[in-house]
């Protein structure tokens, strides 16, 4: 089999599979183990897959910057946001994530809206100045440009003294095995700190992030309340997480 032939292969495996197991699939191919931990090797440093013990998972397209991430699965975000806007009780005080689907949930959240917001994200904070009822805290620190989010010690510093109902988290992976990841390290620290400041913390993941994989674990999925998403019931990666799903129409 040509290089090229196995590596369609290993890319078809992951969209059907949601994983491989080198071994296993070296075996059942008649091939070295090496050869398929090579060709693994290929396609992570093209961003196509997820490097993990003993074999790969589906990469994350969440991964991407800022600028790029405003286009990707815009109609799905919108009904994940209007999912997620419903469940900030008017009075209650949420922390509200970084990134383009936490900017489309305060577009979804009503304008009479009476409640306490919590961010690291600029970008999510002035958004929510035409929101007259919505005290807003911002939490400051070095400004992480790929998100659009602050972290670093002096935001971790000011999580400690916030108490929320409600976390709504962002995600760049969402899978039964990983848990919840993202790609940058800081980034997933300041999200572990931040679901530590809440009653609840729900995830928000349109569905290109369900069954992905990306470098840093921020939490297992047994620690969250639920994850709200668009992806239909009857897909096996949703079938797949063993917590509460709630379905965007």
């Amino acid at each position: 089999m040509l290089a090229a032939q196995r590596r369609d292969l290993l890319l078809e495996r992951l969209r059907t599979d949601g994983r491989i197991i080198a071994k296993d699939l070296a075996a059942e191919l008649g091939m070295s183990e090496d050869s398929i931990r090579r060709d693994l090797r290929d396609l992570a440093a093209a961003g196509l897959c997820q490097r993990v013990y003993g074999g790969a998972l589906p990469a994350s397209p969440a991964v991407a910057d800022y600028a790029a991430r405003q286009d990707v699965q815009v109609p799905g975000k919108q009904r994940v946001a209007a999912a997620a806007a419903a469940l900030v009780e008017p009075g209650g005080t949420v922390i509200l994530d970084g990134g383009t689907t936490a900017l489309a949930v305060v577009r979804a959240l009503p304008a009479d809206l009476r409640a306490t917001v919590v961010t690291h994200s600029p970008t999510v904070a002035v958004a929510l100045a035409d929101h007259r009822d919505v005290e807003v805290y911002l939490i400051g620190g070095r400004l992480f440009k790929h998100s659009m989010v602050a972290c670093g010690a002096a935001a971790m510093e000011a999580v400690r003294g916030i108490n929320a109902d409600l976390f709504l988290l962002g995600v760049t992976g969402v899978h039964p095995e990983a848990g919840l990841t993202t790609g940058d390290a800081d980034e997933a620290a300041m999200k572990r700190a931040l679901a530590r400041q809440a009653a609840d913390t729900y995830v928000l993941a349109s569905s290109e992030k369900i069954g992905a994989a990306s470098r840093f674990a921020v939490l297992p999925l047994a620690e969250i309340a639920g994850v709200i998403t668009d992806a239909g019931a009857d897909s096996p990666a949703v079938r797949a997480l063993d917590v509460p799903v709630i379905h965007a129409p």
